[in-house]
């Protein structure tokens, strides 16, 4: 079956995770911590992950919103940054985090080629409406759809299953893209074809099943589409 529909992971795939720090570390009153911003943000991005897993492994669900919440507090512990003022803008950043460069041109290339565009995500509904509001993408996305529907993160299936059961769109006629490599490969054994979007050139995970596709950024998806689909 051709593929219909582009699905696409948001944190890290569509919208930049080290933006929060990036932009927090150039305002006045960062100098003590301000060349640590890359640390800080691997380790929040980290937690963040880890404590998905391990709640939905653990049947121990929270939202992603205190779950990103969580993780930061962590990082700002591990690097000893107690201020809440800055714990209070990273959160605050969080929530308008920019798209990569190449994503608006991207997505306006498959929406022009007819293929329907939409997230799914960890992400709470407000957290993904205020990044797609926030980057310029309302309209070039047809849904922002949320593991709240189900109550357990990613990997579950029953994320994956969101995809059919609220666009109507079988697996088979998904592009699912992602630049999480266990989602990715996650997502290809649930019946996806998938795109791995390495943009720290990281060697592929270990799991169960492996991307058909891999892409340094997202640039060239619109030429991948038109050559599998």
């Amino acid at each position: 079956m051709p593929i219909t529909a582009c699905i696409f992971d948001a944190y890290g795939t569509l919208f930049d995770v080290g933006a929060a720090a990036r932009v927090a570390a150039s305002e006045p009153g960062a100098e003590a911590w301000s060349t640590r911003w890359p640390e800080l943000a691997a380790d929040w991005r980290r937690k963040q992950l880890e404590y998905t897993w391990i709640r939905a492994g653990a049947d121990a669900h929270l939202d992603f919103w205190q779950v990103t919440q969580d993780g930061l507090d962590w990082a700002l512990e591990r690097h000893g940054l107690t201020e809440p003022d800055l714990r209070e803008r990273l959160l605050a950043l969080y929530m308008e985090l920019a798209a990569y460069p190449e994503v608006p041109e991207m997505l306006a290339g498959l929406q022009k080629a007819g293929k329907r565009c939409a997230i799914l995500s960890n992400g709470t509904p407000d957290m993904l409406a205020a990044a797609i509001r926030s980057a310029g993408l309302d309209d070039l996305l047809e849904a922002a759809l949320s593991v709240e529907d189900v109550g357990v993160f990613k990997p579950d299936a029953r994320v994956y299953d969101l995809v059919e059961a609220k666009l109507g769109v079988a697996p088979d006629a998904v592009l699912f893209v992602s630049s999480n490599g266990w989602d990715a490969c996650s997502a290809a054994a649930y019946g996806f074809t998938t795109v791995w979007v390495n943009r720290e050139g990281a060697p592929l995970d270990r799991l169960h099943e492996k991307p058909a596709h891999v892409l340094p950024d997202l640039t060239g998806l619109p030429d991948l589409v038109a050559r599998i689909a």
